[in-house]
């Protein structure tokens, strides 16, 4: 046999043999094949699992829109003023956690807030001058601040029915926005200054005249504020002014909690409120009945 012929026992390429490190290559490249398939299926899960957490979103942020327009449109229909520019409606009604970042905020309801803030003092105070002619300037001041106060815009508000009718977030909606009283106030104002601007004094008066006229025939006498009632307490006992501390505020920015002792005559008294001006009212209130003053 010559050399040509090669050896017959040893192993050739050429007859097809695997070699173990061959074998193993080929093993790893099916599991890294399973790999890619299982890294595929995983993405595929998770892709429809955020389709269907999207859908879920558009769909209850659908059926808020719908029920917001409609607590809208039944809110507008109470109103004696029909909006040229709805959209001054929506506004008024648009708290700043539901307003646009990106604008902001400015198509939230505060610029319309400030606005009506000045409309509701100008259209009461030619109110009271007409109504109480024969009072003096303190007097009708009296009167002025306690029908604009916090407080009673609060009252009136709830009375409208105006929180159904706020445009904030779900979220917002579930920790009890809607229903905060200096939130209501802040609004009102802002439909007054939305009523001004679409339909002038004339539009803002007659809200006005409707839901303020039992508040403004209430008392014969000027009323006088928890604070302004505790000061002349102490005053015409030459126990010197009240001092009012703010303890502590707590809650989120959106919805924060005041915590206000008042001190007079050697006593105290403490009481919260969404401002701080409403919780020093609370606290003056409570001062007053410790002091047997109500």
């Amino acid at each position: 046999m010559g050399l040509a012929d090669g050896n017959p026992l040893e192993p050739s390429a050429q007859r097809g043999t695997v070699t173990p490190s061959e074998n193993g290559g080929a093993e790893g490249t099916a599991e890294t094949t399973r790999d890619r398939k299982a890294d595929v299926l995983r993405l595929e899960r998770s892709q429809r699992r955020r389709v269907k957490v999207q859908a879920k979103r558009a769909e209850v942020a659908e059926s808020t829109r719908s029920a917001h327009d409609a607590a809208l449109a039944s809110f507008a229909a109470t109103l004696p003023h029909r909006f040229a520019r709805p959209g001054l409606l929506v506004e008024a009604l648009t708290h700043r956690s539901s307003a646009d970042p990106n604008r902001q905020q400015l198509d939230s309801n505060e610029r319309l807030e400030f606005l009506g803030d000045r409309v509701l003092a100008l259209i009461m105070a030619e109110w009271l001058a007409e109504r109480f002619p024969q009072e003096r300037e303190g007097a009708l001041g009296k009167r002025l601040g306690a029908l604009v106060s916090a407080e009673t815009l609060g009252r009136v508000a709830e009375g409208m029915g105006l929180g159904a009718a706020l445009r904030v977030p779900p979220g917002e909606q579930r920790a009890g926005v809607m229903a905060r009283q200096s939130v209501v106030a802040d609004a009102l104002e802002a439909l007054l200054g939305a009523l001004y601007v679409d339909g002038g004094l004339d539009a803002a008066r007659a809200l006005i005249r409707r839901e303020w006229e039992s508040l403004l025939e209430v008392s014969s006498r000027p009323p006088s504020s928890p604070k302004s009632r505790l000061q002349e307490w102490t005053l015409g006992r030459a126990l010197g002014l009240p001092e009012y501390v703010l303890v502590s505020t707590s809650g989120p920015p959106h919805a924060p909690v005041f915590r206000v002792r008042a001190v007079a005559a050697g006593r105290e008294a403490e009481a919260v409120g969404d401002n701080k001006r409403a919780a020093e009212q609370a606290a003056a209130e409570q001062l007053l009945q410790v002091l047997g003053a109500v």
